[in-house]
């Protein structure tokens, strides 16, 4: 079984078949997938999917660091509330840096970042970490939590000196690989040796980056045997290793 650590099925772009997406993953073999939240809007279509199948789906809450503007206090505030309610969450996120398009909240997205990492700490859950050429930022905030803190950098796409900087300055997090590892020019398949097979985490992040044969195309989790092809091709070891490696490093990070 494989495990999507990373979908945004529950957004408009599957309406209106939700659950017929989640259904065709699950006939491909992805067992459970987990929600990462963007921001205020998207709690209730994440809710309502999740409700359809909750054996199936698990949740995340978070305030996308994207969505850190002039009003962020209070969406983070309204986050904060979910957080706190009796709604079961398996981390917080999707939480981060993000300077790629616009840096003009850099010292707000990080303030933000911690915020929401100390939740997680005093709730013993993992993060799900957004990274965009953010990675100094993410680990200045990180290295406060240092031994406290655990979690995902989702969508990893750095190099080996990346992977060794995380390391060294928070300590031994988890990767998350999706279809980007797919693609030809990709110098991913290169690192994850250096990562290892223990801290490896397959994700789609669907809608968006989706593998190759369907590069160009919407994604879906149903597409992630593509990524744990991919991924077991570069650790030398076969399909069926790679999906029971990656779906235990899963199920230990978020208690699934």
């Amino acid at each position: 079984m494989l495990i999507d650590t990373h979908t945004h099925l529950y957004l408009d772009d599957f309406a209106p078949k939700k659950l017929e997406v989640v259904k065709r993953a699950i006939d491909a073999g992805v067992g459970a997938m987990i929600f990462p939240n963007v921001d205020c809007s998207t709690v209730k279509p994440m809710f309502d999917l999740h409700d359809q199948m909750p054996d199936r789906l698990h949740m995340a809450m978070g305030l996308h660091p994207t969505e850190i503007n002039d009003g962020w206090r209070d969406a983070i505030a309204e986050i904060k509330s979910y957080v706190d309610s009796d709604r079961p969450f398996v981390a917080i996120g999707e939480i981060g840096i993000d300077l790629y398009w616009d840096a003009t909240y850099r010292d707000e997205q990080m303030l933000a970042l911690e915020m929401q990492i100390g939740w997680a700490v005093e709730r013993a859950l993992p993060v799900i970490l957004h990274c965009r050429d953010g990675l100094s930022e993410t680990l200045e905030v990180l290295e406060e939590f240092r031994g406290k803190a655990k979690g995902v950098f989702h969508s990893f796409g750095g190099t080996v000196s990346d992977v060794e900087a995380i390391r060294r300055r928070v300590g031994d997090f988890y990767f998350g690989i999706n279809g980007v590892v797919t693609f030809k020019n990709s110098r991913l398949r290169e690192v994850l040796p250096s990562i290892g097979a223990d801290r490896l985490l397959l994700e789609t992040d669907s809608p968006y980056l989706t593998p190759v044969p369907y590069r160009g195309k919407r994604n879906e989790s149903a597409y992630l045997p593509y990524v744990c092809a991919c991924v077991a091709g570069a650790l030398g070891v076969d399909e069926k290793q790679a999906a029971d490696m990656t779906t235990a490093n899963a199920r230990r990070l978020f208690a699934i």
